[in-house]
């Protein structure tokens, strides 16, 4: 930076290869955002313009609609969901409305009941300190996640014996309840460092105040703690809406959902793979909207606790 004799005022003087070096430090960082992108959204656009494949298209494997091939409903017809049959009967559309309800059902209320028990798992390991044995809070903390490194097929014959023995197979609260034990560590984990970044000044004014514990909890520490909260129940609606092995190996048809039905789409010729493509296109459109939806608070909880 310089000072111009005449007017007195500074001239600033660019470097010309900090100039270059601040380019291509953006050049490097959006390139390679760009291909983050395209490689996240490349399977989602495979799916979609699968499904709107024939046969032959998808064994040769064109990409561009129009250009490759010519887009057309035949996935989608297959079941019911074309515009020239969806007003009309159809027995594989009874059955997708049927497998989205399940889906629904047991999703959400998986992923609410894990809210719930999880947040308040999160607080009192955030605002108390336990002791049992040699175990401390984060000891607690680390079982809890620990149970994520467990593979499912280990609880397979244990949950299959006592599942026949509780007359909970088949059923929506069987599954709401195997879903439950397998996203609440994450639920505590995520509402664990939202609480943390909450100061427990707040908590001794409220109880000054008169509120009781749970008083505090509900009226005070929840709604600061929306985004995290927002943030792991979107977590879970999406690790639950696709989970396939427990809903395979404890549902027969009441209960069956939507991951299940995916993988069914095998005929005497293989995969129909435009078959599935619709499946799967219809069956993610509902997170995609939620996350899209969701997303400012989705980042702010996930984010809450990563810089301190």
């Amino acid at each position: 930076m310089a000072i111009s004799p005449e007017l007195d005022e500074p001239v600033v003087v660019r470097d010309p290869m900090r100039t270059a070096r601040v380019a291509l430090y953006r050049l490097l960082v959006y390139g390679g955002l760009i291909f983050w992108a395209f490689v996240s959204l490349a399977p989602i656009y495979w799916t979609v313009s699968t499904s709107f494949k024939a046969a032959v298209d998808v064994t040769r494997g064109h990409l561009i609609p129009w250009v490759n091939f010519q887009p057309r409903w035949i996935g989608w017809r297959s079941l019911g969901l074309s515009p020239n049959t969806i007003f009309e009967v159809s027995t594989p559309r009874a059955q997708f409305i049927s497998r989205f309800e399940n889906s629904t059902i047991v999703a959400i209320g998986a992923s609410l009941l894990a809210l719930v028990l999880g947040a308040c798992a999160a607080y009192g390991l955030s605002r108390f300190r336990y002791r049992f044995g040699p175990m401390r809070n984060t000891d607690l903390l680390f079982f809890f996640v620990s149970q994520l490194i467990l593979p499912p097929v280990v609880l397979a014959l244990p949950f299959l014996v006592l599942y026949k023995e509780l007359a909970l197979l088949d059923t929506h609260i069987g599954l709401i309840f195997v879903y439950t034990l397998t996203v609440l560590p994450i639920v505590i984990w995520i509402m664990r460092d939202q609480f943390n970044s909450i100061p427990m000044d707040l908590d001794e004014a409220a109880l000054v105040d008169g509120l009781s514990v749970w008083g505090v909890f509900y009226r005070i520490i929840l709604p600061i703690a929306l985004p995290g909260l927002v943030a792991a129940f979107i977590l879970s609606l999406v690790l639950t809406w696709n989970e396939y092995f427990f809903a395979a190996l404890l549902t027969a048809t009441n209960a069956k959902t939507l991951p299940v039905m995916v993988a069914s789409q095998t005929g005497s010729q293989g995969i129909n793979w435009w078959s599935m493509a619709a499946l799967s296109t219809a069956a993610i459109a509902p997170l995609v909207v939620v996350g899209i939806v969701l997303e400012r608070y989705i980042v702010k909880g996930l984010a809450t606790g990563a810089v301190k």
